[in-house]
């Protein structure tokens, strides 16, 4: 089989073919009309500031996307955050890039989706271990957009081994319920000493203790079989045996550091929100989130021309003419015309990422998490919690 998961490959992204139908009758019709201007489109969630700040993430796919294509883009900086007007700016002639619509968007709105979800897990404990464990909720083909796009966020990992490969980062994670199933209950121990001898001395020693016993007593035991090695204990009881999660958390601290063992660190999975890691962040060490990053609603992205030919225009419920954004001293996220002054305090947000089909911003990783935690900081994201 030439493709076996039924995967579109990255020769039809790359060459259009991964686009909605209408787009190839409006090509076919518009060299029939012998019709090509040149366009500015803009991509926009929303026309105006509305005050609820989202992420921006996937400019590194656009620009690869449309590379070697004649047309200039102009985007927000990835990990900007923006709350309305345009994030995205394409000038070229229409038929340049008229198929890569599709993709465009689809590059843009789910990571944007899974950042800004992202963020507010790693907002609701900021002095916590925040990872990824979201990816086996996901499609495999998209796993590493999920962990880039917690990286983004200020996540400090993510659990996906070819996503690590793709990030060039190491993957991180300890022992499933499936482990300690298999060495059956009573032999909990057996199950930890033979990880503890397995694995190379770099993984951390995190036991999960809430398989068969109480979680208070796996604990113990885990902390009595380890020894100085235990780094950690994992809880990922399933909500419908959970009951109170935080008094549980409690329960284990206190039975740890009474018995001198203040350097185990507990460890929560299984089902997390941002709500719920409020709720435990100053009695546990770390949190795995998954479902709630890659559940997220995807940014609702769309892409309309706003000038054709120097002259402005737009379809109805759409703002013409060609745009900057800024970004004002209190926060503020302000748009005009781009012919207009800037406002006093204001940064353009919009910066060049292709020139004539080149690119000429390179993306960085570590750039963008440093802006997204200082921009969530500047505009308040989720400064209410």
């Amino acid at each position: 089989m030439s493709n076996p998961f039924g995967i579109v490959s990255d020769e039809a992204i790359l060459e259009g073919r991964a686009t909605d139908a209408y787009f190839e009758r409006t090509r076919a019709t518009l060299e029939h009309a012998g019709r090509n201007p040149r366009v500015v489109a803009e991509v926009t969630a929303d026309q105006f500031p509305t005050g609820e700040f989202e992420v921006f993430a996937g400019v590194h796919d656009v620009a690869t996307l449309f590379s070697g294509r004649a047309v200039d883009i102009d985007a927000l900086p990835e990990g900007t955050l923006f709350d309305g007007g345009p994030v995205m700016r394409i000038e070229g002639p229409y038929l340049e890039f008229a198929e890569l619509e599709t993709s465009l968007l689809g590059f843009l709105s789910q990571p944007s989706g899974f950042a800004t979800a992202a963020l507010e897990a790693r907002l609701a404990a900021p002095d916590s271990q925040v990872l990824s464990f979201g990816a086996r909720h996901v499609h495999p083909a998209i796993a590493a957009t999920v962990e880039r796009s917690a990286l983004l966020a200020g996540l400090d990992g993510f659990s996906h081994v070819a996503a690590g490969d793709v990030l060039e980062r190491e993957a991180g994670g300890t022992m499933p319920h499936a482990l300690m199933l298999i060495f059956g209950e009573g032999e909990q121990d057996a199950a930890w000493t033979a990880f503890d001898e397995a694995v190379p001395e770099d993984v951390p020693r995190v036991a999960l203790v809430d398989t068969f016993w109480d979680e208070s007593a796996e604990t113990l035991l885990a902390a009595e079989t380890l020894g100085d090695r235990l780094d950690g204990v994992r809880l990922d009881t399933t909500g419908s045996r959970r009951g109170d999660f935080r008094h549980i958390t409690r329960e284990i601290r206190w039975e740890l550091d009474a018995r001198g063992r203040e350097d185990v660190d507990i460890f929560c999975s299984g089902g997390l929100t941002p709500e719920t890691i409020r709720e435990l962040r100053d009695v546990a060490d770390g949190f795995g989130i998954g479902s709630y990053i890659t559940g997220a609603d995807s940014v609702d992205f769309a892409l309309d021309i706003v000038e054709i030919e120097g002259e402005m225009t737009s379809k109805r419920g759409k703002l013409s003419g060609d745009k900057q954004v800024y970004r004002t001293a209190d926060g503020g996220h302000e748009v005009r015309l781009a012919d207009q002054p800037a406002p006093e305090d204001g940064d353009a947000l919009l910066e060049p990422v292709i020139r004539d089909g080149e690119v000429v911003r390179e993306a960085d990783l570590e750039a963008a998490t440093e802006r997204c935690l200082a921009d969530a900081e500047t505009v308040g994201f989720g400064s209410d919690h």
